[in-house]
């Protein structure tokens, strides 16, 4: 019997020293999502140009050559020239620095008020709840675009100053899209509210704000990177429609919108593509390779997803 005992724990496999965490199996998931990871590939590249290829060029962005105007792609302009002879291709990196800050910090503020009003909601329920939601479903009900434009037209009222025009356009568009990502944490604040670890905090008289965001709001955050990713999309398209009807960034401040605005006539359209296309395309890769990181980000964090 001692000797078969010995031949067993031999036999034995031997227990793991490091075992995967949650992350860990999370980014080896992801790492699988060949679309996933194309699409982050994308958006760190584009990221790059926009903020490196300025320093590069040889042009600024106040440098004017009427004779150079609207001309096509070329060994000089590798974009071609616009109107008033600016290089197309360094005013496109700059608007994407713009476009990207717009969507990033407009994310932020989504996150913020999103989070905390969802994990309130959840945690206190009742009347908390309902006064939250009522809330939400007002703005759920507004349209999103025609509000965006409303509030754009009254800065524009009010000569706010362009720099300081964009950081209000975050604010707006931010403050605008937390109803989403609200709901979804407060539904998962109601499930996790009922588990054994919070009868465990109660047991040892935690307070409320503890509760909260020491327990509850990091088991949430699956579900927040997710609707991040994907509210970064959104809030670069919004910016881009309210850009190119004019009272989103102004000229002389680029950005993808009010680049593809400036060719606003049918010969810009029909013979000068140059103009328009590639804020165009980088509107189309930017939201796409970021739709594809959501997705990805969302296979690879869902518990249920199979393996």
């Amino acid at each position: 019997m001692a000797a078969e005992s010995v031949v067993n724990m031999k036999t034995k496999a031997p227990p793991s020293k490091h075992a995967d965490s949650p992350w860990r199996i999370a980014l080896r998931r992801f790492t699988r999502n060949r679309l996933a990871v194309a699409g982050l590939v994308i958006l760190v590249l584009m990221a790059l140009i926009c903020i490196v290829g300025p320093w590069l060029s040889p042009y600024s962005l106040l440098d004017y050559s009427l004779k150079d105007r609207n001309l096509p792609p070329n060994a000089k302009y590798w974009l071609g020239t616009d109107k008033l002879g600016r290089d197309i291709l360094l005013r496109v990196m700059l608007a994407g620095r713009i476009s990207l800050m717009v969507g990033i910090v407009a994310t932020v503020v989504t996150v913020i008020i999103g989070a905390t009003l969802g994990a309130l909601a959840g945690f206190y329920r009742k009347y908390v709840d309902s006064l939250i939601m009522r809330i939400a479903d007002i703005f759920m009900a507004l349209p999103t675009l025609p509000i965006l434009i409303i509030l754009g037209a009254v800065l524009s009222d009010l000569k706010v100053q362009p720099s300081k025009r964009i950081y209000l356009l975050m604010l707006i568009i931010g403050i605008i899209n937390w109803t989403t990502l609200a709901r979804l944490v407060r539904g998962q604040i109601l499930t996790l509210r009922e588990q054994e670890f919070m009868q465990a905090t109660d047991a040892l008289g935690l307070k409320d704000r503890r509760k909260i965001f020491r327990h509850l709001l990091p088991n949430t955050v699956p579900i927040i990177i997710v609707s991040a990713t994907l509210t970064v999309a959104g809030a670069i398209l919004y910016e881009s429609a309210m850009s190119y009807l004019g009272i989103g960034v102004v000229p002389p401040t680029p950005s993808w919108g009010n680049m593809i605005s400036e060719a606003n006539s049918l010969i810009d359209f029909r013979k000068r593509p140059w103009l328009w296309i590639p804020p165009g395309m980088c509107i189309l890769i930017t939201t796409v390779a970021i739709n594809l990181i959501g997705d990805g980000l969302r296979d690879a964090l869902d518990p249920k997803t199979k393996k």
